[in-house]
């Protein structure tokens, strides 16, 4: 009952200060504006280069994906398999418009593909042989499984099966066709009884991953394949005269810019096809390959503005007790140092958790309002991902409010203790999101400075079978989102237990 009357007393002192009230309205109108002005002023200098832009497909997790190659294709239905060998996977780099030379990216893909529909973002199984990484299966752009090593030649081919049983697809490879390993099965929920079923190639931008920001080039790749064998109820429907090339979806960003390389074609050979493409089959991740676009981090940028508003209200929540003497008053009325410690923590903390739930809560569909008025592509996320954004905001503010609170009463000093959260929690973060340090520095300031904590707002996904600059200027923390979160709680812990042990035993 103590607890509860301290906690009590400390809440309606700061709920009859107006200063501290103003603030905390302050904190939520700094974080919007901020957000107004950011994004304004990307319009006004992007705008010529994103008149054309339309929203991203989704995939089946409710991500954002790319989802454009070359397919030649046959609508098959039922169960059945496909079988095909790869003899080469070829391609062309180009360097700079009008200069090009061979050669494949790391994740150039050729191979067989049973796909639910041609619809960009619709559910797939494929085996394929990749540039760098061997054979793969991959599925529903999230799930990548490896298989055979190497690349294959006219006298080493590697062979690629898929399998589907229902709306289960199982992919095999092999290396003499005879002998099979089983790499992978993947449940296609909804899977109709007609399907997608075919070749194709796919060829993501060349990604320079030097520097902070790097950049991309233009790719194509073409997948030359032996006779294609088909078993069970597709051997039966299929008609060579239904099997069909096209080009699904646009670039979306992932082979570069130049118009020739976003459509692919085939032909046939001798020995069976060869089928040329570009783009990708993959989740969509941030870096230079996504080009002007907005993702969930964007829309809240202004969370260190609120964050340096909370600081500056949190200090003073504590400190301007010291500074008009009033805290002998108050130690007198409230016995336990360390109960009233807490008490002004879990005021701070509540206040803080719920402005940046509120500011991020207006800040998401603001900014996806702006973005789309203006033409912009926004970065899809599942909702779980946005939810817990949302409330890893609140959640960010919180502990550093926390962590401001404790450094006051270590202080007993405003302009040093709102000094010291901003060197340490706001500076970092800014140097290392503006590109004006290098990776690796900026990737130790986000492990080991309190502003590791912003990780809880990532929404960008981090894929090994997506190349790109995985950089925090590019919107990539070093560590996850809650294990950034953990390091900024360790120092928020550190600091309340230091200010407990402090209030305890110094004089007033």
């Amino acid at each position: 009952m103590r607890g509860l009357r301290v906690l009590r007393a400390e809440w309606t002192k700061f709920r009859t200060v107006r200063g501290w009230v103003l603030g905390a309205f302050g904190a939520t109108l700094a974080s919007v504006l901020f957000l107004l002005v950011g994004t304004a002023s990307t319009n006004q200098s992007s705008n010529r280069h994103t008149q054309d832009a339309v929203a991203l497909p989704v995939g089946p997790g409710g991500e954002a994906v790319n989802d454009s190659f070359f397919f030649l294709h046959e609508a098959l239905t039922g169960d059945g398999s496909i079988t095909v060998s790869v003899t080469a996977l070829t391609g062309v780099l180009a360097r700079e418009p009008g200069r090009t030379s061979p050669g494949t990216t790391p994740w150039a893909k050729t191979g067989i593909l049973v796909k639910q529909s041609l619809d960009q973002g619709s559910q797939y199984a494929a085996m394929m042989v990749t540039g760098a990484h061997g054979v793969r299966m991959q599925d529903n752009f999230t799930h990548d499984r490896a298989g055979l090593p190497g690349r294959p030649s006219a006298t080493s081919p590697h062979w690629l099966r898929l399998v589907r049983a229902g709306s289960t697809v199982t992919g095999y490879d092999s290396a003499d066709g005879a002998h099979w390993t089983e790499r992978g099965s993947t449940r296609l929920a909804g899977l109709p009884a007609t399907v997608q079923v075919g070749l194709f190639t796919a060829s993501p931008a060349a990604v320079q991953t030097s520097g902070s920001r790097g950049g991309t080039s233009p790719a194509v790749a073409t997948g030359t394949f032996g006779q294609v064998a088909l078993g069970g109820s597709w051997a039966r429907g299929s008609r060579p005269d239904r099997w069909r090339g096209v080009q699904v979806g646009g670039d979306a960003g992932t082979s570069g810019s130049y118009a020739e390389n976003t459509s692919g074609a085939y032909a046939r050979t001798r020995s069976g096809f060869s089928v040329t493409g570009a783009g990708d089959i993959a989740p969509v991740v941030g870096g230079p390959s996504l080009g002007p676009a907005y993702t969930i981090e964007n829309f809240l940028v202004g969370t260190f503005a609120a964050l340096i508003v909370l600081t500056v209200v949190a200090v003073q929540f504590v400190t301007a007790e010291y500074r008009r003497g009033l805290i002998g008053t108050t130690l007198a009325a409230a016995p336990g140092r360390g109960r009233l410690l807490a008490a002004k923590a879990a005021v701070v903390v509540t206040v803080a958790f719920t402005v940046g739930v509120v500011a991020a809560a207006i800040s998401i569909p603001l900014g996806r309002q702006r973005a789309h008025a203006t033409h912009f592509l926004v970065f899809t996320v599942p909702r779980a991902v946005e939810l817990r954004a949302v409330l890893g905001t609140g959640l960010l503010l919180a502990a550093t409010a926390a962590c401001s609170l404790a450094l006051g009463a270590v202080l007993r000093r405003s302009a040093t203790a709102i000094t010291v959260v901003v060197v340490t929690t706001v500076l970092p973060y800014l140097l290392a999101v503006s590109g004006v340090l290098p990776a690796s520095v900026a990737q130790w300031l986000l492990r080991l400075t309190p502003a590791a904590g912003f990780a809880v707002q990532q929404t960008l996904p981090r894929y090994a079978h997506v190349l790109t600059v995985y950089t925090p200027s590019s919107g990539y923390f070093p560590l996850s989102p809650w294990g950034g979160y953990a390091v900024l709680g360790g120092w928020t812990v550190l600091a309340l237990v230091a200010a407990t042990l402090l209030l305890r035993r110094r004089d007033v």
